[in-house]
């Protein structure tokens, strides 16, 4: 398929989720995951229409950004992966926004680092998962709440809201829990921003409350392997 219909699939699905969650398909922000997408692939992209871009990694971020911004290409960039504490100078330099804050330390150290206020999410392990980043709901002695009004009144971080990155699972649909539960706890925090849906279950996250997706498999196709 080419890449048009590909991103004309997925606005399509946007939309029709959009809808059965009562909002417009404007509601709902687009991030094109370029991990592993040429920059020649995000350029066609970007001629596309597609304004929003995110990467998983800071160094190949780093590259990639700036073969695009010789090119006159500028899009919002979003980080979308894990970001260590010894890159977060590079990532200030080239990101437009944070979208993996998963501890207190690292905002603490972006708070320091930051020359501006930088928009930043916090990311939740809503399912509790070992093997994944991201601040946990049931730590004893440490409400999740306390943690975030701590972080929120660091400088120069504009905490904008919450994503997450739900398990894999055969049915979407049972991803719609994890979904509710991080919308409920966004507006408890009153965050406007939710980011959560990925490829295999954004439509499932649009109808539980997601403001951002991040796509990438669906719009340009599998990755090579490595």
């Amino acid at each position: 398929m080419e890449l048009a219909a590909r991103i004309a699939r997925v606005r399509e699905r946007i939309a029709a989720a959009a809808a059965r969650s009562g909002r417009p398909a404007e509601a709902v922000r687009l991030v094109a995951v370029t991990k592993m997408v040429p920059p020649e692939r995000v350029a066609e992209a970007y001629a596309l229409g597609l304004r929003d871009f995110g990467e998983n990694r800071v160094q190949e971020g780093v590259a990639k950004i700036a073969a695009l911004a010789q090119r006159g290409i500028r899009p919002t960039w979003h980080l979308v992966g894990h970001l260590q504490t010894n890159k977060v100078a590079a990532a200030l330099r080239c990101f437009d926004i944070l979208q993996a804050v998963d501890s207190r330390r690292l905002a603490e150290v972006i708070s320091r680092r930051a020359l501006a206020p930088v928009p930043v999410l916090l990311e939740v392990n809503v399912a509790g998962e070992p093997t994944k980043f991201g601040f946990r709901l049931d730590t004893p002695g440490e409400p999740f709440e306390e943690t975030v009004a701590a972080i929120r009144a660091l400088p120069r971080l504009d905490v904008r809201g919450l994503m997450t990155v739900a398990p894999i699972a055969e049915d979407p649909e049972t991803l719609r829990p994890i979904f509710h539960q991080l919308a409920e706890l966004a507006a408890r925090l009153h965050l406007p921003e939710l980011s959560m849906g990925m490829t295999d279950d954004y439509p499932i996250a649009i109808e539980e409350g997601a403001t951002i997706v991040r796509i990438g498999r669906a719009i340009f196709g599998e990755r090579p392997r490595v």
